[in-house]
């Protein structure tokens, strides 16, 4: 599998940094960003220890323009990771025969994240790609986006998350079937929790909970096998897939009697 050129969103922390230092290694270039300069600078330096070239870029995912030119001025590109994303659940009622809500401002800035920055991400590769020489394996590059088991189920605890993964599954197989033909993996991960900033505060058990190494093994072997769908853990996506069977009443009597994602269980996502 051609890797020497790699761009890789959300660097910064969690699943993006930890693929950006197992990828690292001389004789690689690695395009990195991410919304904190502190920890993006902090990646680049442990990547630059193992001998990669570093180039960082700190941006949001939901600027479009400036993503499409970040990617595009790369000049090229074999693997493109989009692992930026935030997550958030519920509030607490304000009174007692009130819903629990998810705030406005927050399904906003998911739907923009999680969803359109993939799309930033993703569509200026997928172009750029199409005129790339194919290398010895007959692929022009490889793109993965993280979706979630989340995106399996309509789960009232994070009804934006949960949505919003869904939609970058579905887009990244769905298109990764033409993709494929012009040599161009497209490749969807669908994993449960990992053992990121992004989770640790919530309040919750969280069960399958993955280390990030151990999730970066799990996605670089998936790509090297070009699976359209990389999912872990095996049990959990298959139980979820189950769930969303069920008649909607009973599937969401059993959510709503769960700890994992009760309202107020969450934190606030950093909406800045």
């Amino acid at each position: 599998m051609m890797h020497n050129t790699i761009l890789i969103t959300g660097a910064s922390s969690g699943l993006g940094r930890a693929l950006a230092q197992t990828l690292a290694r001389p004789g690689r270039r690695l395009w990195l960003g991410g919304r904190n300069t502190a920890r993006l600078e902090d990646t680049a330096r442990n990547c630059i220890s193992r001998g990669a070239a570093v180039h960082l870029n700190t941006c949001d995912v939901t600027d479009r323009a400036a993503m499409a030119q970040w990617v595009q001025g790369t000049g090229g590109l074999d693997m493109v990771l989009a692992c930026a994303g935030i997550t958030g659940g519920t509030r607490k009622p304000l009174a007692p025969d009130a819903p629990a809500i998810e705030p406005e401002a927050q399904i906003r800035r998911i739907f923009e994240t999680d969803l359109t920055g993939v799309l930033n991400t993703v569509l200026p590769a997928l172009e750029m790609m199409q005129n790339q020489p194919r290398a010895a394996d007959g692929m022009r590059g490889r793109i993965c986006a993280i979706s979630s088991v989340a995106g399996l189920v309509s789960f009232p605890g994070t009804p934006a998350y949960s949505a919003a993964k869904a939609a970058v599954d579905r887009f990244m197989v769905a298109t990764g079937g033409n993709a494929k033909k012009a040599g161009i993996l497209l490749s969807s991960v669908v994993c449960g929790f990992l053992d990121t900033p992004m989770v640790a505060r919530n309040t919750f058990p969280m069960p399958g909970l993955t280390d990030v190494n151990s999730a970066c093994r799990r996605i670089l072997r998936g790509l090297a096998r070009n699976e359209r769908r990389i999912t872990f853990p095996l049990w959990l996506a298959a139980g979820s897939r189950l769930m969303d069977l069920l008649p909607i009443a009973l599937a969401e009597a059993y959510y709503n009697n769960q700890p994992a994602g009760a309202a107020g269980s969450m934190p606030a996502p950093d909406l800045s």
